[in-house]
């Protein structure tokens, strides 16, 4: 659920601050991108320098950096924005009261106020405090803005008192956000069929007819679904890539018919089918089962059509099932890929082409035409293909929901 985000890790001045570079790991793990900023107080427990290498970027805690030689000046909105989700951990009586009144009297409050994703926030402080009608009264100001309690636990306090007051350890921070972002996630519940890159025929023990795809675009649209909160079957043809993302399982299989079988098999159990393998029409007749030698002459090969994996699973497919086809085109692209739409019982088609140094086969960027079944078109300009595969899936949520 992590793997993409854009994680603030706000930081209060509270000795359970040295935990944060427990968290910063797990989230960057995880793979998250994170950013740290700190209130003054915090810098008095946990060393900015620390946090800037475990996160990989800067950290930041003031408005004007007096240091830089150009007095470089930091945006908190920019920074707020920037953000998918916030974590305000450890979140001290302090800090807590003035988000709870919205007071910005330092840099930390001030992207707090900026940031428009969810928040998440997990009190640390000594027992007595934490049970305070003010803490309470202002613990509950913090869910009704829409925030998420992350309840602190008991334990040996820094007072050296025994009580509730520790900030939760990191294990379970990332657990209770996980669950939390699954429950809220688009596409829970869902199950999605994926099936991605190259397919392999073989004329002989050596060679084989093949392509060019390197299953990006498949991997980028699995990540993202499974990030959404589906449950993936990837059908992943010859390919380098992998994942280690629990919400995706995938089938590694090696020709066309190798494929059909794997994903007619999960299509039976799926709610969507997005079929972006390039996979090959045609495998030779006969497969030699020694490597082939140079005779001086000429070779024919003599090719026989493979199944049509998306006419087939178009024609097994339910009112309840939405299937997505993908269409490579070097001529006639449109023309070809409404012909594919109506001949193949689709609900989408993706269309690009590969005509451009930029797009297409084994580059990490793209752009494609979406074809509804009713006849709407949308554009989706050159992009990384991780960033296209979240606006795919966005625009078939507009049209078909998860719920």
């Amino acid at each position: 659920m992590f793997s993409g985000k854009k994680v603030l890790l706000g930081v209060t001045g509270g000795i359970a601050a040295y935990k944060t570079t427990y968290l910063v790991r797990l989230l960057i793990k995880a793979g998250a991108e994170v950013r740290v900023v700190l209130s003054p107080a915090a810098r008095d427990f946990v060393s900015p320098l620390s946090l800037a290498t475990l996160s990989k970027n800067p950290v930041y805690w003031e408005y004007y950096d007096k240091d830089s030689e150009n007095g470089l000046w930091h945006n908190h909105v920019e920074l707020g924005l920037w953000a998918d989700l916030m974590i305000l951990a450890p979140l001290t009586a302090n800090s807590m009261a003035k988000i709870a009144h919205g007071q910005s009297d330092n840099f930390l409050m001030a992207v707090y106020l900026s940031a428009k994703c969810p928040v998440f926030f997990a009190p640390a402080m000594d027992l007595d405090m934490y049970k305070h009608p003010a803490t309470k009264a202002n613990m509950e100001s913090l869910q009704s803005f829409g925030h998420y309690l992350i309840p602190a636990e008991s334990g040996e306090l820094a007072s050296g008192l025994e009580g509730k007051g520790r900030m939760a350890e990191p294990e379970t921070i990332m657990a209770k956000i996980e669950a939390q972002l699954k429950e809220n996630a688009p596409l829970n519940g869902k199950r999605i069929l994926i099936n991605a890159g190259p397919t392999y025929e073989p004329i002989d023990p050596v060679r084989f007819i093949g392509n060019r795809s390197s299953g990006k675009m498949g991997m980028a649209l699995a990540e993202a679904a499974a990030n959404y909160g589906a449950s993936v079957h990837l059908v992943l043809g010859p390919s380098a890539l992998d994942t280690q993302n629990p919400n995706i399982k995938v089938e590694r299989v090696e020709t066309t018919r190798e494929m059909f079988e794997a994903s007619r098999a999960a299509f039976e159990h799926a709610d969507w089918a997005i079929l972006s393998a390039a996979v090959s029409d045609y495998r030779p007749k006969e497969t030699a089962n020694q490597k082939i030698k140079k005779s001086g002459s000429s070779l024919s090969l003599d090719l026989v059509e493979n199944p049509d994996i998306l006419k087939h699973l178009g024609g097994m497919k339910t009112e309840e099932q939405v299937v997505v086809g993908f269409a490579l085109e070097t001529e006639n692209a449109e023309a070809n890929a409404l012909k594919k739409l109506d001949t193949k019982n689709c609900d989408w088609i993706v269309l690009n082409q590969a005509d451009d140094s930029a797009r297409g086969f084994g580059h990490d960027t793209n752009e494609v035409l979406l074809i509804k079944r009713s006849g709407e078109k949308e554009k989706l300009e050159l992009k990384p293909k991780k960033q296209l595969a979240y606006e795919i899936l966005d625009r078939l949520l507009k049209h078909h929901s998860a719920k």
